[in-house]
């Protein structure tokens, strides 16, 4: 077996995984929606991508199309997304885990590991306790609902935490004594990180749940699944292979996209919706210090079909008005006037850290710096005051 991997010493992983989390932001802004069939809507005329529970017992799916949601179920209640909101709560949410926990790995806009190992000492409490004191003060700092898995590994955790949300304590532990009766009851497509190839391959092997997998070997896992199937395996016997790290890692792409709202041709109300995901994703490039060097732009039309063009760059970019210039450019090769659109979007790739990137000899190292230091400006005033309280557009 050629493969290898490191598993880490005896841990307690727990997965935070907040509850209907749209919903739940919109029911913390709006207390009057808490207890109602609160829906949230991709854009106006999108899918309904979160539902209170309420909403899943009148019925409405998750992903439904709204006018057909609308039609079923006229009496609950549709919002459309507001994810800048969404992602300040979430930052409330992770900041309360940081301040309980020296080690908080985020996983999601809504969920994130926390390693309990050792704090039990500091909270003088068991682990099912420390789980409710952990859910009680997220309620408490940010009013939002939580679900917890706690276990040994990662993977056992998340799939805790799936349990745990039917359960009225919203906590499930899943221990040594717990994996005879998890593991067979586990569907393999249940499993945190199989997708539907993976599962697919699984079932022709004869694997269908997770007990079938952990007792498969590793020689043959390495030969039928690779180094990923081994690790999966110790994990769900609850020998921690994925640490819990506090390092977060610069994401391989960034995109931003966002349904108008109207069905538009205007050129130039489209150049300035680009431009707004330009200047967000530019934010969180600069965020992870990091810089990309291929530029993609995206259109899509009102009876969904989609444009998408890009362009590779000779030295890496993080400033909004470098990359609107190349973005505006290919917006214009696939644009036509006579379509309407209903939404457009920025794809920033070829990511990689500042300072990584070979220097040209005429580098225009002063316009280099003032771009540097003007967008230091950017995002020292929206930390001050808010997002997009610098608005990048060009109406000309």
């Amino acid at each position: 077996m050629n493969n290898t991997y490191i598993m880490g010493k005896q841990k307690v992983i727990a997965l935070v995984d907040c509850d209907s989390f749209f919903v739940s932001c919109e029911q913390k802004r709006n207390p009057e929606l808490k207890n109602k069939p609160v829906c949230v809507l991709s854009n106006p005329d999108g899918c309904v991508i979160s539902r209170a529970k309420e909403a899943k017992l009148m019925g409405v799916r998750m992903g439904e199309p709204y006018f057909m949601a609308k039609k079923e179920h006229p009496k609950a209640i549709y919002i459309v997304a507001d994810h800048e909101y969404y992602a300040k709560v979430s930052n409330q949410v992770m900041n309360t885990l940081k301040e309980f926990s020296p080690y908080v790995d985020i996983y999601s806009v809504d969920e994130a590991f926390v390693d309990f190992t050792g704090l039990t000492r500091l909270y003088k409490s068991n682990y099912f306790k420390l789980a409710q004191l952990l859910r009680q003060k997220i309620l408490d700092n940010v009013d939002i609902p939580v679900s917890i898995g706690v276990s040994s590994s990662k993977t056992l955790a998340k799939l805790a935490s799936d349990k745990a949300k039917s359960y009225e304590s919203h906590i499930f532990m899943i221990g040594k004594s717990k994996l005879k009766k998890v593991l067979p009851s586990t569907k393999i497509e249940e499993i945190w990180g199989i997708g539907r190839r993976l599962e697919v391959r699984m079932k022709k092997s004869g694997i269908l749940s997770a007990y079938d997998l952990v007792q498969k070997s590793d020689e043959w896992l390495d030969k039928s699944i690779g180094i990923n199937g081994i690790e999966m395996r110790h994990e769900l016997l609850g020998e921690m292979v994925s640490r819990v790290s506090n390092i977060q890692e610069a994401p391989k792409s960034i995109q931003n996209t966002r349904a108008f709202g109207i069905f538009t041709s205007d050129f130039n109300f489209i150049k300035n919706e680009l431009n707004r995901h330009i200047h967000t994703s530019c934010r969180k490039l600069r965020a992870y210090n990091t810089k990309c060097r291929q530029i993609g732009v995206m259109l899509r039309t009102k009876d969904f079909r989609v444009f998408y063009t890009k362009k590779d760059l000779l030295a890496p970019v993080d400033f909004e008005l470098e990359i609107s210039k190349i973005a505006i450019e290919l917006l214009k090769e696939i644009y036509n006037p006579e379509i309407l659109y209903r939404s457009t979007g920025v794809i920033l790739e070829k990511i990689g850290e500042e300072g990584t990137e070979q220097l040209s000899l005429y580098a225009q190292t002063d316009k280099n710096e003032k771009q540097e230091n003007l967008a230091k400006c950017f995002d020292k005033l929206e930390k001050k005051f808010k997002k997009n309280i610098v608005k990048i557009g060009f109406t000309t």
